[in-house]
C-alpha cells in the first residue's frame, strides 16, 4: 500500500548549506523503498520468487517560493556601500527607449544622489544648529539649490585636495564643508534680523560660495550707518551688490555726499532704497542732474533724497520724465516743479493713468479750473498722492452734506486744499460738531461758515477754537449771539486770544464803545491796533466826530480822510442851520444786516439785565 507524501518546509540553515531540497519520507513502508540492483537481478533470474513490484512514488515539484529562496541562497552577498555611493550600472541589451547614453544617465543619477545627500546634511546642520524648526529648515533648503551644488563640488574637491579627508565618506566631507563655511551662524543672524527664508536663500546663493564676503559686506554697511534691522534687507534687495567691489561702493556713497546727502543720512537712504548700490556711477550722475536741472540746490536735493530715497534709484528715467511732463501741463514752471518735488518727492511714486487722470477728471466736475488745480498742487502736493475713492470723494460728500453748495465746494478745495488731507472722523467731523454745539452756529449757517472760511477745519479744537469761544463767552456774549457773530465773520474764532484782548480793552476803555458795536461789527478784530484802529480813532477825536466801526475801519486812508472831511462839512452846515439832522447823521447811523440788529438788541437786553 502507499501513503500520501508530506512536504516539509526547510529551515534557512538548510538553504545556506545548499542541501538537497527533497528527502524520502521516513514514514514510508520499507517495501516502498528502492531495492539494491543485486536484489533486482536475482529476482529477475528467479521469477518464482518474484513478488509484486512496488514502484516508488516521486515527490511533487517544488513550490515557486522555494525556488526563489534557492536562487537567493546562490546569489552573492551585496557589498556594503556608504550612503550616497553609486551602484554599478545594470547593463541592458536594449536601450532604444532611452534618450541619453548610458554614461550620461549614470552620471545624472549619481549627481541626484549626491545632491540629496548634501541636502540632508545641510538640513541636519541647520536643525542641529537651532536655525529653526524642521518645516522652516526644509523650506529654506528647498530654495538653496545653488548652495547645495557648491556643497557637492566642495565635498568632492576635499577628497582630492586634502589628504587628511581623502579616506572619509562623502557624508563626512559634506558636513565638514558646511561647518567650515559658517552658513549656520549666518542663517541664524539673518533670521534674527527679521529676514524671510526666501531672502536668506537669495543672499546665501548670491555670494558665489564666499560667505566671508558677506561678512565683509555687512561690516561695510555698518560703516555707512545702516542699522542692523536693515542689513539683511539691503543684501536681499541689492541684486548685484555682492558682485561689486568696495571701491565702487565707496565712489557711490562719496558722490551722494558731495551732492548734499549727509554722511549720517546715507545709511537711512541705502536702507530704504538698496537699488542705489546697484547703479553705476555714470547712471547715478544722470539721475542727479535730472533733479538739479530743476533748480534744486544741495540742501533741497539732500532733504528730498532723505525723505524719499526711491525718488533717486527706484524708478526708471523714462517714467520720471513722463511724470514731470504731465505735471508741467498744469502751468508749473521748471523751478516751481523742482520746489514741489523737493517738498513732496512721493509724487514720483504715483501712476499717471491710475491716480492722476481720474483725480483731474473729478476735480474738473467740481468746477475747478486748471489754475485752481495748479494752486492745489503748489499749496498741498499731497492731494495728488491720495486715493480718489477712499479718501477724497468721502470728504467732498461730507462738505455737501453739511450744507456747502455744490458750486462752492470747488472754491473750498482751492481756498484750503489741506482739507482733503485731514481725517474725516478725527478732524473734520469733530470741528463741525464743535461749531454747532459750543460756538452756537446754526444748522442753516454751518455750510456758509465753512464756505467763507474753510481754514476753520484745520484749527485745533483744544488749543484754538475752545480757547476763543471761552474768551468771547467771558465778555458776556450769549451762545446764540456768538453763533451769529461767527456766521458774519467766521475768521473770528481763528484769532489768538493774546491778539484779541488788547483790541477789546482799547475799544472799551479808550474808545468808550459799547459791546453792541463789537457784536454789530465783529471784523473789528481783523484790523491792526497800532496801524489802523488807534490812528483813525485819534483822527476822529481831533475832528470831534463819531462814526460807526463799519465806517471807521474799512477802506484806505484816502477814503477814510474823505469820509472824515465830509462828516466835518456836514457838521459845519448843520451848525450853520443849512442841513437837517437826518442828513448830517447818515454816516453815524448803523446800516448792518438783520443779524447785526438782532445781535445788538440781544446785547441791550443783556446789559439791561
Amino acid at each position: 500500500h502507499s501513503s500520501p507524501m508530506a512536504t516539509t518546509t526547510l529551515p534557512r540553515s538548510h538553504i545556506r548549506l545548499h542541501l538537497p531540497l527533497h528527502t524520502a519520507n521516513p514514514s514510508y513502508p520499507r517495501c516502498c523503498r528502492l531495492l539494491p540492483s543485486s536484489a533486482i537481478s536475482s529476482r529477475l533470474q528467479n521469477p518464482a520468487t518474484t513478488t509484486a513490484t512496488h514502484y516508488p512514488i516521486l515527490p511533487p515539484a517544488p513550490s515557486p517560493s522555494l525556488l526563489v529562496a534557492e536562487e537567493a541562497s546562490l546569489a552573492p552577498r551585496r557589498t556594503h556601500r556608504f550612503p550616497g555611493s553609486v551602484a554599478p550600472p545594470c547593463i541592458q541589451d536594449s536601450r532604444e527607449d532611452l534618450d541619453v547614453p548610458a554614461d550620461d544617465d549614470v552620471l545624472r543619477r549619481a549627481l541626484e544622489v549626491r545632491r540629496a545627500v548634501a541636502t540632508e546634511a545641510l538640513v541636519a546642520a541647520l536643525s542641529g544648529g537651532k536655525a529653526g524648526g524642521l518645516t522652516y529648515v526644509n523650506n529654506l533648503t528647498s530654495r538653496m539649490g545653488a548652495f547645495v551644488d557648491r556643497i557637492v563640488v566642495g565635498a568632492a574637491a576635499m577628497r582630492r585636495d586634502r589628504s587628511e579627508l581623502a579616506h572619509q565618506s562623502f557624508n563626512a566631507r559634506a558636513r565638514t564643508y558646511i561647518q567650515e563655511s559658517g552658513v549656520v551662524e549666518l542663517v541664524k543672524w539673518f533670521k534674527h534680523n527679521s529676514l524671510t527664508y526666501p531672502q536668506i536663500a537669495k543672499v546665501v546663493c548670491s555670494c558665489s560660495g564666499d560667505l566671508e564676503k558677506v561678512r565683509r559686506m555687512l561690516k561695510w554697511l555698518r560703516s555707512i550707518y545702516v542699522k542692523g534691522v536693515f542689513l539683511g534687507r539691503v543684501l536681499a534687495k541689492g541684486e548685484s551688490l555682492m558682485s561689486r567691489s568696495f571701491e565702487e561702493l565707496e565712489e557711490i556713497t562719496g558722490y551722494l555726499e558731495c551732492c548734499g546727502v549727509r554722511r549720517d543720512w546715507i545709511g537711512h537712504v541705502v536702507s530704504r532704497c538698496p537699488q542705489l548700490l546697484n547703479l553705476s556711477l555714470d547712471e547715478l550722475e544722470t539721475r542727479v542732474r535730472f533733479y538739479t536741472d530743476m533748480g534744486m540746490n544741495e540742501n533741497d536735493f539732500g532733504t528730498m533724497v532723505y525723505d524719499y530715497p526711491k525718488v533717486l534709484g527706484f524708478f526708471s528715467l523714462e517714467e520720471m520724465n513722463s511724470k514731470v511732463q504731465y505735471l508741467k501741463e498744469f502751468g508749473l514752471s521748471t523751478e516751481e516743479l523742482g520746489k514741489m518735488l523737493a517738498y513732496k518727492p512721493q509724487l514720483m511714486a504715483c501712476s499717471i493713468e491710475e491716480r492722476w487722470k481720474p483725480l483731474v477728471k473729478y476735480l474738473y466736475h467740481l468746477n475747478i479750473s486748471r489754475d485752481g488745480m495748479k494752486r492745489m498742487l503748489v499749496v498741498q502736493p499731497t492731494i495728488f498722492c491720495l486715493d480718489l475713492e477712499t479718501v477724497i470723494a468721502p470728504k467732498v460728500r461730507f462738505l455737501q452734506d453739511i450744507g456747502v453748495r455744490n458750486d462752492a465746494v470747488g472754491n473750498v478745495l482751492v481756498k484750503f486744499p489741506p482739507v482733503l488731507t485731514y481725517s474725516l472722523y478725527r478732524k473734520l467731523r469733530p470741528v463741525v460738531i464743535f461749531l454747532r454745539t459750543k460756538a452756537g452756529v446754526t444748522e442753516d449757517d454751518i455750510g456758509k461758515v465753512i464756505a467763507l472760511d474753510p481754514q476753520l477745519m484745520g484749527c485745533s479744537i483744544a488749543h484754538k477754537l475752545e480757547a476763543s469761544v471761552k474768551y468771547f463767552r467771558s465778555l458776556g456774549i450769549y451762545h446764540l449771539v456768538l453763533g451769529q457773530m461767527v456766521a458774519d465773520f467766521p475768521t473770528l474764532l481763528r484769532y489768538n486770544v493774546d491778539v484779541l484782548r488788547p483790541k477789546y480793552q482799547y475799544l472799551r476803555r479808550v474808545m468808550v464803545r459799547p459791546l453792541k458795536d463789537l457784536i454789530e461789527f465783529p471784523r473789528f478784530f481783523s484790523y491792526s491796533l497800532e496801524h489802523r484802529i488807534e490812528p483813525r480813532h485819534k483822527v476822529l477825536v481831533a475832528n470831534r466826530i463819531n462814526m460807526k466801526l463799519r465806517y471807521m475801519l474799512p477802506g484806505s486812508d484816502e477814503e477814510f480822510a474823505q469820509r472824515v472831511q465830509e462828516a466835518v462839512e456836514r457838521r459845519a452846515r448843520f451848525e450853520a442851520g443849512e442841513a437837517t439832522p437826518e442828513t448830517s447823521g447818515a454816516p453815524e447811523t448803523p446800516s448792518g444786516n438783520g443779524n447785526g440788529v438782532a445781535a445788538a438788541a440781544a446785547c441791550q437786553e443783556m446789559e439791561a439785565d
